[in-house]
């Protein structure tokens, strides 16, 4: 079971590459010490193929450690890289600090689809976000075909809008992504749909635009945003 978050928290997610579902299969947490977790989506992730973390093999155990687990560590560039700064700067992180890195930056990795995410937790206000769209792939049409290079069009800076969809069959909480002229673009992921939808319908102003884009065979995280929202 998740743990109730009390200070830092990331959640750990796993993608379906088959489906490209996104699941949140555990949590890790700092407060006096490092706490890792799984989720319960874990189960879910399983029957479609994700495999148990090596140095977490036991599903109902809350590992603790002092120091950050090198399982994730590992995942980060090293400090004493000569580019460094340079790093720190692109994830707006101000120093070295492992457990920042991980959550600014997702630490995604070529060898498996995990990627670790800065949740929307319901007591945060003035909640800013960057994260790539979900589902572009789809809905810009390149699900059957490789060339996406003509599918769409937005530039950096474009402004975006939301629109709820609780009708949807997958997600009650779905939120489809548009230009200001009403092409679909994708949805916000389904780690932060639920806060972001109910704030949304309480009437909270958000802000939404093109962080960066890039066109490439796959399309498959081509739309990067930045996000906010009261």
């Amino acid at each position: 079971m998740l743990l109730e978050p009390k200070h830092e928290t990331i959640r750990i997610v796993w993608k379906d590459l088959e489906t490209r579902r996104r699941y949140q299969i555990g949590q890790l947490s700092r407060n006096d010490d490092y706490q890792f977790s799984y989720g319960l989506e874990v189960m879910d992730a399983i029957k479609n193929g994700f495999k148990p973390l090596l140095a977490f093999d036991d599903l109902t155990k809350t590992y603790k450690s002092k120091v950050l687990f090198q399982s994730f560590a590992s995942r980060l560039p090293d400090k004493k890289r000569k580019d460094i700064e340079d790093i720190l700067k692109k994830y707006d992180v101000n120093s070295y600090d492992a457990f920042e890195m991980l959550k600014k930056s997702g630490a995604r990795l070529p060898i498996d689809s995990l990627e670790f995410i800065d949740p929307i937790l319901k007591d945060q206000t003035d909640v800013k976000r960057n994260f790539f769209l979900a589902g572009t792939r789809h809905y810009l049409g390149c699900e059957k075909s490789h060339d996406c290079y003509d599918s769409f069009e937005v530039t950096k800076g474009e402004n975006l809008k939301l629109e709820l969809e609780p009708e949807n069959g997958h997600d009650q909480f779905a939120i489809k992504v548009l230009n200001l002229g009403n092409e679909h673009l994708g949805y916000i992921p389904r780690y932060y749909s639920e806060e972001v939808f109910k704030r949304i319908k309480n009437g909270n102003k958000y802000e939404i635009s093109v962080k960066n884009s890039w066109k490439n065979n796959f399309c498959d995280e081509c739309i990067f945003v930045t996000f906010y929202i009261q």
